[in-house]
C-alpha cells in the first residue's frame, strides 16, 4: 500500500510518501517539504501567530493534495514540540481539522524518542545490541536506550537546535559570551538525565538521526547523499570539538557554504553542534554512526505493525 506521513515539526512540515506493507522496508516514493519554522513564529504569550497559523493550514492543504497526486491510501499526520509546546495549542489544532479535515496527532517527546528508536532499531537490526539513540529536532533533544524495539528508557529535553538559537544566539556571528551561556544551560539541562542511561550499562553501539547530526557528520568528513543511503557515516566527538569553536567564529552565509549545509539549517548548525557535542560528552560517547531513518520512518513501521496480515 501507499502511505503518507504528514510531519508538522518545528523546522518543517514534510510529506513523505512510501510504498509498504508487513515485514518490508517502506520505500520511498515522494516528498514534500515546506520550511515553515514554527518554533520561531510564537509570540510573546508562546503561541502560534495568527500569521503563523494560517500558514501552516495553507502548507496542510499543498501536502493533503501532494498526497492525492501520489495516490497515497492513507495519510499519517502528526505533530511534535512547536506545536505541542504552544499555549494555544488546542485552537490551532481545532483550526487545522476544520479548514483541512486533519486531525493532527501530537506527540509526547517520550512519543517522539520512542518512535525514532524504533526506526533505528529496524534499520541497524537486532545484531546491533543495546542501543542509544540521539536525535537534535528543532524544538527538542530526544534521548533512548535499549535492547528491544522499544527503549529501556527514553527523554525529551527542549533542547532543540531552532529553539537554542532564536532564544539564545541573536548575533551574527555568535557572540562568545552567548555561545558560552548556552552550553553552560544546556549541560546542565542534560547532565540531569544521564544517570537514566548509565544505570543500563554502557551501550553496544551508539546511533543518531536528525538533519543536525547529518550535517554535522558531513562537514566532519562523512560521505554526502549523493554516496548512497548505505554507506557508513560516522561523527567522532574529537571532530565535533575541534568545529564547534569554528563554526561558532562563522556567520550565517559561511555555514550555509559549508558541504553538506542548507541555507536555512545554516543558523541553527552552531546550536546544534554545542548541543550534540554536550550530549556525547556527559553521556561518553566516543563516535556515533548517523542513522538514515528517523521519527517518520518510526510512525510508518508502527502503523505497519498493526495491519491485518493479509
Amino acid at each position: 500500500m501507499r502511505l503518507g506521513v504528514l510531519d508538522v515539526g518545528s523546522n518543517t512540515v514534510h510529506l513523505l510518501v512510501v510504498d509498504a506493507h508487513p515485514g518490508a522496508r517502506p520505500l520511498p516514493a515522494h516528498s514534500h517539504k515546506a520550511e515553515l519554522r514554527l518554533a520561531e513564529l510564537l509570540d510573546e504569550r508562546g503561541a502560534i501567530a495568527p500569521d503563523g497559523v494560517e500558514r501552516l493550514i495553507g502548507t496542510v492543504r499543498e501536502a493533503l493534495q501532494a498526497a492525492e497526486d501520489k495516490g497515497c491510501e492513507e495519510v499519517l499526520p502528526f505533530a511534535t514540540s512547536a506545536v505541542r509546546e504552544a499555549t494555544n495549542a488546542d485552537a490551532v489544532l481545532a483550526r487545522v481539522k476544520d479548514e483541512t479535515g486533519v486531525d493532527l496527532q501530537v506527540l509526547t517527546g517520550e512519543e517522539e524518542a520512542r518512535l525514532t528508536f524504533l526506526a533505528a532499531r529496524r534499520w541497524f537490526g537486532w545484531s546491533a545490541g543495546k542501543l542509544l539513540l540521539l536525535d537534535i529536532g528543532g524544538g527538542s533533544l530526544e534521548v533512548a536506550y535499549g535492547i528491544d524495539e522499544d527503549p529501556d528508557t527514553a527523554v525529551s529535553l527542549p533542547l532543540g537546535a531552532g529553539r537554542l538559537t532564536s532564544g539564545w544566539l541573536p548575533g551574527d556571528p555568535a557572540d562568545s559570551a552567548d555561545v558560552k551561556a548556552l552550553r553552560r544551560h544546556l549541560r546542565a539541562q542534560i547532565a540531569r538525565t544521564v544517570g537514566e542511561f548509565s544505570r543500563f550499562g554502557r551501550p553496544d553501539h551508539v546511533v543518531a538521526t536528525s538533519k543536525t547530526f547529518k550535517q554535522l557528520a558531513r562537514i566532519a568528513g562523512a560521505p554526502g547523499s549523493g554516496d548512497g543511503l548505505y554507506v557508513q557515516r560516522v561523527l567522532s566527538r574529537k571532530s565535533l570539538e575541534e568545529w564547534v569553536p569554528r563554526l561558532a567564529a562563522m556567520t550565517v552565509p559561511e555555514r550555509a557554504a559549508l558541504p553538506g549545509v542548507s541555507e536555512g539549517r545554516a543558523p541553527q548548525l552552531l546550536a546544534g553542534a554545542l548541543v550534540a557535542e554536550g550530549a556525547m560528552d556527559l553521556l561518553g560517547v566516543e563516535e556515533l554512526e548517523i542513522c538514515p531513518w528517523a521519527l517518520r520512518e518510526g510512525v510508518i513501521l508502527r502503523r505497519l505493525d498493526h495491519l491485518p496480515e493479509e
